[in-house]
């Protein structure tokens, strides 16, 4: 009979400890729960020999005094001792089968009974796969961020057109992305805390999102960016895209951007499209939209006299390092602080490049205008040359540049939206907010309006040009050319005979 109360007390003990484990979880629970039930200090000494976790009266000198008994326990020499310290009874236990192991201590004034010792190797045993469960969290934990920084890794290949670099990072297991053929970027607006929750809800096991990928952008917090392949066979586009379109519809708080349809080299380019496309999105009703603007100026201007051009504009800066370059690539559109983070560079970096480049081209990249002309030539440079082009032209003035035929069919169209009589003053804004350095609050006071009303002003503009204009450089960019365009062909108008005048050099720093 007491053989089976014995037991019974014994199952109890243990139902309780359990209870204690899946509410808690945490080692340092369980000890103080052991020391409470068998009236003794109880120490836990993880595989480097130190004190790990133990109850408040632990003595901790006992576990220096027990050193060497601790190294044979821990090194497979013995399973379990029990000694004396002064006074004190100890009782020590290893746990596990891979060495160095960890080594349950308990201290009491008298030996403990044999159901206690029980106890105590029970409680042993799930601290010690609590320790195992926590190693396994952290290799789990371990293995996404290097995943995550893999898949970075890609999309910044992709990014800078570089399929087959793309390719080798992944060490053989090619994703299905690389596969494809053409590529649609998604760009998704969400809370930041929801982006590593959907990149691990939607990561299949080899670490990839299927026929696509799910990025965290490193200079948006609220943005993830998710290349998906376009290709039928592939999946991509009625899975992945579907899956976007779906988080949007069921959370407020979402918006979508989607380019068109790009080859895998020009992902890039898609991507800016999706970035105009989200600012549209996050001023519509339904938070979603497809990239519907006219193309970019760089690829309408003279193919032949726009490289000419560019290639003069950008020589003074053939002699400064390549990361200066890289580095002004991307500053012209982002903040120095997003391409600090894009790069993995400090602010005081960025800002010495963002000067050399100034210092070697004689401009000022706090200006505007001068961030967009200097945007323009590094677009047009990596361009080839119309093969049909034997002759090297002499580099035109941009003004020059700016006053032919097809960039006034750019620029006319892609301003015609502020001219509607539906959306009186947007041109307005949208100009004084160009000529006060795209300052909100010296636009607000030179138009007479409220610096909100200003911001709504360019929120509705973003919506009906297709551009991002308060978020990077990109739209701006496109939106400063076309005001320089249309106020040059104002100011010069077509002679007699019904050709354009030509600029002369003074608008070619203009």
């Amino acid at each position: 009979m007491s053989r089976a109360v014995e037991a019974l007390g014994q199952a109890e003990s243990l139902d309780e400890l359990l209870r204690l484990v899946r509410r808690h979880g945490s080692p340092s629970e369980v000890l103080r729960w052991l020391g409470r039930r068998i009236g003794a200090d109880v120490a836990w000494i993880g595989r480097q020999g130190a004190v790990e976790a133990a109850t408040a009266g632990f003595p901790r000198q006992v576990a220096d005094e027990l050193r060497d008994q601790v190294a044979r326990l821990t090194h497979g020499r013995l399973a379990a001792a029990t000694t004396q310290a002064g006074e004190l009874e100890v009782h020590l236990e290893a746990f596990g089968a891979r060495e160095p192991r960890p080594v349950l201590v308990t201290v009491s004034a008298s030996p403990l009974p044999r159901e206690a010792v029980l106890l105590a190797s029970q409680a042993g045993g799930l601290v010690e796969l609590l320790g195992r469960a926590s190693e396994g969290d952290a290799g789990s934990r371990g293995y996404e961020a290097k995943a995550a920084q893999l898949r970075f890794a890609v999309l910044t290949a992709l990014l800078a057109g570089d399929v087959t670099l793309a390719r080798r990072m992944t060490t053989g297991d090619v994703p299905p992305l690389l596969n494809a053929e053409r590529v649609r970027v998604h760009l998704l607006h969400c809370p930041p805390a929801d982006r590593d929750r959907l990149a691990r809800t939607y990561l299949d096991s080899s670490g990839y999102h299927g026929p696509g990928l799910m990025v965290n952008c490193p200079v948006f917090k609220e943005q993830l960016i998710c290349p998906v392949a376009e290709d039928p066979e592939l999946g991509g586009r009625f899975q992945q895209g579907e899956v976007l379109r779906r988080l949007v519809s069921e959370n407020p708080g979402y918006a979508l951007g989607v380019s068109r349809p790009h080859p895998l080299a020009a992902t890039g380019e898609a991507y800016g499209e999706a970035v105009h496309a989200l600012a549209v999105a996050r001023n519509s009703p339904d938070r979603l939209a497809a990239y519907r603007g006219r193309p970019s100026l760089v690829h309408v201007l003279p193919r032949r006299a726009a490289l000419a051009w560019a290639r003069a504009y950008l020589e003074p800066l053939h002699d400064a390092p390549k990361p200066t370059v890289d580095v002004v690539r991307l500053a012209v559109t982002f903040t120095r602080s997003g391409v600090a983070r894009l790069l993995h560079l400090s602010r005081t970096t960025v800002t010495a490049h963002c000067r050399r480049a100034e210092e070697a081209l004689g401009i000022d990249l706090g200006e505007v205008r001068t961030r967009a002309t200097l945007d323009l030539a590094l677009s047009l440079s990596p361009l080839q040359p119309d093969p049909t082009d034997a002759v090297q032209p002499v580099a035109p003035p941009l003004g020059e540049l700016l006053g032919t035929a097809p960039a006034t069919a750019w620029a006319e169209p892609f301003l015609r939206p502020l001219h509607d009589t539906g959306h009186r003053g947007l041109y307005r804004t949208v100009e004084a907010w160009i000529d006060a350095n795209t300052d909100a609050q010296r636009t607000a006071s030179q138009v007479g309006l409220s610096r909100n009303t200003v911001r709504a002003h360019l929120r509705a503009a973003e919506r009906l040009l297709n551009r991002d204009l308060l978020t990077t450089g990109s739209g701006i960019h496109d939106l400063v050319h076309a005001l320089r365009v249309t106020t040059a062909h104002r100011a010069h108008p077509t002679d007699e005979s019904g050709h354009r005048a030509r600029w002369s050099p003074k608008h070619a720093a203009s």
